[in-house]
């Protein structure tokens, strides 16, 4: 998560933001929305939530009964774009396929986006819509391995704390870790180990194990994971399959970092 400079108030276009706003407002509790709705999650007024919401349907983001409004499939033009211009999930593929194959695993990269984690680059095994992720998927940072890492690996120690103490964790499973000490205790142990391991924070059975990924210059920029059916493999036999190939892969990639 690469913090931004501020940009002067001359280039900055007020209505673009306003817009991105309406269009990230949609979730899965608010997939279809009314103006009057949209304006209470962006914190415009609701004539100016209605004008957005007419112009994103007129572009064909949205769609509309005359009374709600929700996302169309163009949105998705607006996502899937950055796989098909985005640099590094096209450079580090070939060793997410040699990895995979040597681990008989899914394996992923991630990166963070504000403080959730996001998955940018994949291979798979023919298990992978069972214990793996989409392309584009966001997920709790704190519930997933190589969120986990990268939280670790934050210069802001204390943001992370400050957020931690802050945002709600829903539970996923009866096994999901929503205590903020405990947590705080994962993200310092990934860091002394060099690796996370998390096991049915998301998904019942399902253990991930990453490693951060650092480019030439030493920053830690997104992380290498691995998800598996726990079965009846141990955590520690997991650790000493997995975790010295991940740490292999994540050194070879530094350069394409």
């Amino acid at each position: 998560m690469t913090k931004r400079p501020p940009l002067d108030k001359r280039d900055w276009i007020a209505g673009l933001e306003k817009g991105l706003a309406v269009l990230e407002a949609f979730d899965s509790e608010h997939a279809r929305m009314t103006p009057t709705q949209a304006a209470a999650r962006t914190g415009m007024t609701r004539t100016a939530a209605r004008r957005h919401l007419l112009t994103l349907e007129s572009l064909g983001y949205v769609e509309s009964d005359g009374k709600l409004f929700g996302l169309t499939p163009r949105v998705l033009r607006v996502g899937w774009s950055y796989f098909d211009s985005a640099r590094l999930p096209k450079l580090v593929q070939p060793y997410l396929q040699q990895l995979s194959a040597t681990l008989n695993e899914s394996v992923y990269i991630s990166v963070l986006d504000e403080w959730e984690l996001v998955f940018i680059a994949r291979n798979g095994t023919s298990r992978v819509m069972t214990t793996g992720f989409v392309l584009g998927a966001r997920v709790p940072a704190p519930l997933t391995s190589p969120g986990v890492v990268l939280l670790a690996y934050k210069p802001d120690e204390e943001a992370v704390h400050e957020w931690l103490n802050t945002t709600v964790l829903a539970p996923f499973t009866p096994h999901t870790l929503t205590n903020k000490v405990r947590l705080q205790e994962k993200i310092r142990q990934a860091r002394a180990d060099g690796f996370a391991v998390i096991e049915q924070q998301l998904q019942v059975g399902v253990r991930g194990i990453a490693v951060p990924m650092k480019d030439r210059h030493g920053e830690v920029v997104a992380a290498l994971s691995t998800n598996m059916p726990m079965g009846k493999e141990t955590t520690e036999a997991a650790i000493n399959r997995v975790v010295h190939h991940l740490q292999e892969t994540a050194l070879a990639m530094l350069n394409v970092l």
